[in-house]
């Protein structure tokens, strides 16, 4: 009658060890193999057998010699090893992969950084949101893990760590055949009684950083005709002669438009291209990006 004792549980780690022995038919080369010592890997051995019931091998001396149990025992051990390895593949390839969602605001460009952290992490999901200037707030709400924008933020900064990319200057927008145009820079005084347009429903700071109020001597900005809701519509607006407008340097969008051309402003701080991360981050995806944006988004995209 076949015995019916309950099986025994293997060890998957002493089923290794006894196919790289049966492999060598050598202690000593394998236990170099497996980088333990000879005398562990013999009680691990042992250790196995006596799980097993059965002598699976024989020392002699030349090496050593697979019992009967032991040259049956060998195929199946090593399909058992197959099988986990295919276990193990299955499951990780059955799990999400790790994601990070990164933001970026109107016209910025991230692919370099974005590129790089793919490289570096093939194992990754690298996402990237475009956001609109007033939809920096999916930052705290956890819909980007991190997001590439210009200061002033036109959120609070509570809770929010910035990390300085590069900075860019302002310059003055003006209609092609305004006064001003064509002028190598200008100061804030040339344009010290002409209206600069805004954006409706932002922030006070974001609002008076990019209307120059008060202006540097302290005086009031002049009160606009009008509030846009988008930065086309600031460029419309410019367009049209009702108003200038302060927008970064790089900003690629202003070329499409042949009708305006820009003019340096001097004496007035510049703004910075930022990445903005929740206070007290520490998930290594989103560090890694902070490197490759550090090292690779630099404003000469």
């Amino acid at each position: 009658m076949p015995d019916s004792a309950p099986l025994p549980d293997l060890d998957l780690r002493l089923v290794r060890y006894f196919t790289v022995v049966a492999e060598h038919l050598n202690y000593g080369r394998a236990a170099e193999a497996l980088r333990v010592a000879q005398p562990s890997l013999s009680r691990q051995i042992q250790r196995l057998e006596k799980a097993l019931g059965v002598r699976l091998l024989e020392r002699t001396t030349q090496g050593s010699t697979l019992t009967a149990a032991g040259a049956a025992f060998l195929p199946r051990a090593q399909e058992l090893l197959h099988a986990a390895g295919r276990a193990t593949l299955a499951a990780r390839s059955a799990a999400p992969a790790r994601t990070v969602t990164i933001g970026y605001v109107e016209d910025l460009v991230i692919t370099p950084a974005v590129r790089d952290l793919r490289r570096r992490r093939p194992d990754a999901h690298v996402r990237t949101l475009h956001l609109d200037w007033d939809e920096v707030g999916a930052l705290p709400d956890g819909r980007v893990d991190a997001v590439v924008v210009r200061t002033p933020l036109p959120i609070p900064a509570d809770g929010l760590e910035t990390t300085v990319l590069y900075e860019e200057g302002r310059v003055l927008l003006v209609p092609a055949d305004h006064r001003l145009a064509g002028k190598e820079s200008v100061t804030p005084q040339d344009f010290a009684d002409e209206p600069l347009v805004a954006c409706a429903g932002m922030a006070s700071v974001w609002t008076g950083f990019w209307r120059l109020e008060p202006r540097p001597d302290g005086t009031p900005a002049p009160l606009g005709p009008l509030l846009v809701d988008t930065f086309e519509d600031k460029l419309e607006a410019v367009a049209d002669g009702r108003a200038l407008a302060l927008v970064p340097a790089g900003d690629r969008r202003v070329a499409l438009h042949d009708d305006l051309t820009t003019v340096p402003v001097t004496g007035i701080e510049p703004c910075e291209v930022v990445v903005a991360v929740r206070r007290g981050e520490d998930d290594g995806l989103v560090r890694e990006f902070l490197e490759s944006a550090g090292t690779l988004l630099d404003g000469g995209v």
